[in-house]
């Protein structure tokens, strides 16, 4: 695998090396060791969800104050735009995001660590979602910042109006979000 650094230090794109021929592709999702030799990181992972939604939906920006959960995640169906937003108010990536176009095609994941809120939207007709968490889900510590809050700006590639579930459409501004030291 290779590592991508991106414009957010700690986010990370990762490249799988693709074995492929005329009956199809293998590579490695996951490997412990190479992931620590590759990124210093010492990552426990705990759960492994997976999600399927429609093209136009979009997820997130979710996070969990207490709890927190660093996600690597990827695209096995379809494309998604996949978001990180630095909500650590002690970084010097504070308030920024980065996005990057995840895919079944392009194979890569991208390292979400603990302190970023998680979003995405799919750019395809449909998307399945795999992310492994480092921490279980607690939904009394779930929180959830606006997608389309105006401080951010996150330039999210929707073709029309989001599909947002009702409790992300509950979600707070940036600027009142419980956030971390």
């Amino acid at each position: 695998m290779t590592i991508v650094p991106t414009t957010i230090p700690d986010v990370l794109i990762i490249e799988p090396k693709v074995f492929g021929d005329d009956r199809g592709f293998f590579f490695e999702s996951f490997n412990q060791r190479s992931w620590q030799e590759l990124t210093g990181l010492s990552s426990n992972f705990v759960q492994h969800n997976h999600s399927r939604s429609t093209g136009g939906v979009l997820r997130g920006l979710h996070y969990q104050i207490r709890q927190p959960q660093g996600k690597l995640v990827r695209v096995v169906t379809g494309e998604v735009f996949d978001v990180a937003v630095d909500i650590r108010r002690s970084s010097p990536t504070f308030g920024r995001w980065f996005g990057a176009l995840l895919s079944a095609e392009n194979k890569r994941q991208m390292w979400v660590p603990e302190g970023f809120a998680h979003g995405f939207c799919v750019t395809s007709d449909a998307a399945e979602f795999l992310y492994l968490t480092t921490d279980y889900w607690a939904p009394e510590h779930e929180r959830c910042i606006d997608w389309n809050d105006p401080d951010l700006a996150i330039s999210w590639p929707l073709k029309g109006g989001a599909q947002v579930s009702a409790k992300d459409r509950e979600g707070h501004p940036f600027r009142e979000a419980e956030l971390f030291p």
